[in-house]
């Protein structure tokens, strides 16, 4: 698949949608994304839900290294138990 896509035009997308859906169910994964915008600039992709499902734990994985790098960024982590003793609550520790 290539990573340079040609753009329709979003009216064209429109009229073209039963046709891309047949192709997704021939093709499943493999078939070829659409893009579309206005003025034939990339505003939106439709990819197959097969796709969608595979790239699904990707994009999750991509989400959580943010929140990791955002967190890291913040500084050092905070002991939850010094948290709660600066506010006066005290934790109870889980029973085994």
């Amino acid at each position: 698949m290539s990573t340079f896509l040609e753009v329709q035009p979003t009216a064209e997308f429109r009229t073209s949608v039963p046709a891309i859906l047949r192709r997704f169910r021939t093709d499943h994964a493999a078939a070829t994304p659409v893009v579309f915008g206005a003025n034939r600039r990339p505003e939106a992709v439709v990819i197959p839900f097969e796709l969608y499902s595979e790239l699904l734990p990707i994009m999750e994985d991509l989400e959580i290294a943010r929140l990791v790098r955002e967190r890291q960024e913040a500084g050092p982590a905070v002991p939850l138990a010094d948290v709660a003793a600066k506010f006066g609550i005290t934790i109870d520790e889980p029973k085994a």
